[in-house]
This record gives structure tokens, sequence and C-alpha cells, in this order.
């Protein structure tokens, strides 16, 4: 069973249209507050029309600092791998 969305004023173009929940898909790591994506900062996720919500999505694939988090995450998982690898050899060698 579908559910119809709900038809109200969009909070960014306030225009009446079936509106849908933003909800933020990068799941980083949660910084401190003060340091927080604005993105993930927001005390409630906007309701949009499919046209902004498919522009803030564009915003949010697009952010920079989303982008370089990323990049250092899949650095610090690289050496990580590197790190269980080589333990894991050294512990095969001992024994």
């Amino acid at each position: 069973m579908t559910t119809a969305p709900i038809e109200a004023r969009c909070d960014h173009c306030t225009q009446t249209r079936p509106l849908f929940l933003y909800e933020v898909k990068h799941g980083h790591m949660q910084p401190p507050q003060e340091m927080a994506c604005r993105f993930c900062s927001r005390e409630k996720q906007p309701l949009l029309c499919v046209r902004c919500w498919g522009a803030e999505r564009a915003r949010e694939e697009s952010d920079p600092s989303l982008r370089a988090e990323h990049e250092a995450l899949e650095q610090i998982c690289a050496a990580n791998r590197r790190y269980i690898a080589n333990a894991t050899e050294q512990a095969d060698s001992a024994a």
C-alpha cells in the first residue's frame, strides 16, 4: 500500500504542491555541533516539492566540505585496511 504525499506549502518555494521530507544521505561522522554541516545541523529537515528537493540534493552532492570529508574518511579506511593486513600477516608468520 502506497500513501500519497501530503499537499501543502513547500518550505523553500512556498508553492502548494505535494511535499516530501528532505533527509540527508551523506551519513558522515558527527562533528561537534559548532562544526556541524548545514544539512545535518537543521533543527528539522524541510518538506520540499520535487523541484526543490532535487535542487537541495544537488547542493548536498556538490558541497565541497562533504567531498573533502569523504576523501579523508577514505584515506583513514585505506590506512586501517593496510594496518589490519600487516597485523594479520605478522600473526600468521609468528604462528
